[in-house]
């Protein structure tokens, strides 16, 4: 087995919060240029920048995993991954059935468009992107789970817009892959503010708006190959696949 350098948790130009910089061949070079081996595209509530993003990593020997980061009922945040494209088509047209309609406003929250390689506008999302959904985390792992996806409850130390700041507690029958821990967190003091978390696995990542916080949190994951499958098994913890490490301070 080997070892890949993983960060699951970047943002687009399409994202709201996200730069203007972040266009799918700033993200897979900057990738590169840090040593990644496997990025997540995680928009907020949106699937749509990841296909040329994937396209391009394919061309360049970077492996790019599909998904959004979805905000539920509760205001939680969380990162939802899947392997094909009807399974991530399946899963945008939940997020549009799903999402309220809020307009943006692009001058004062920020531009929420997705662009193709050569950065030439495809479309902009006219509703706003970071509001909460009309499902709970339950639904929505539910969903994630019924489809085959990959479901990681994100920054989960945080005091906003995670389980333990919206819900107080993980819901004991939760769907989850793994848990995401904020690539500034101190391990030792988030374990022992939150005991719980000793029983699942943890991963961190960057959460990057910007190019140059690509790969500045990461995991290492032992696996066979660069598959969905094999990253969804060491996320699991399974026939000997794992997270081997995170960059996450003691």
């Amino acid at each position: 087995m080997k070892t890949y350098r993983t960060d699951l948790h970047i943002h687009t130009v399409l994202s709201p919060c996200g730069s203007l910089e972040m266009s799918p061949v700033n993200i897979v070079q900057a990738a590169l240029n840090k040593g990644l081996d496997i990025i997540g595209i995680a928009d907020h509530n949106s699937t749509r920048q990841c296909e040329v993003v994937k396209k391009l990593g394919e061309e360049r020997g970077l492996f790019v995993l599909c998904g959004a980061e979805v905000n539920t009922k509760e205001e939680v945040h969380c990162l939802a991954f899947f392997e094909e494209k009807d399974q991530l088509n399946d899963f945008q047209e939940y997020l549009d059935q799903n999402l309220p309609v809020v307009k943006n406003k692009p001058a004062l929250l920020g531009d929420q468009v997705w662009v193709d390689a050569e950065n030439n506008i495809l479309g902009e999302e006219e509703r706003l992107l970071i509001v909460g959904l009309l499902r709970s985390i339950d639904e929505v792992a539910e969903k994630v789970g019924s489809i085959g996806g990959i479901f990681v409850p994100a920054h989960v130390d945080r005091p906003r817009n995670s389980v333990t700041s919206q819900l107080g507690f993980m819901p004991p029958d939760l769907r989850v892959t793994a848990l995401e821990i904020s690539r500034v967190a101190k391990l030792n003091q988030v374990l022992e503010e939150y005991k719980w978390l000793k029983k699942y696995r943890l991963i961190t990542n960057s959460d990057a708006h910007v190019p140059e916080d690509i790969g500045a949190g990461y995991s290492i994951l032992l696996m066979e190959d660069l598959s969905f499958k094999e990253v969804k098994m060491a996320l699991s913890h399974q026939k000997g696949r794992k997270i081997v490490t995170t960059s996450i301070k003691l």
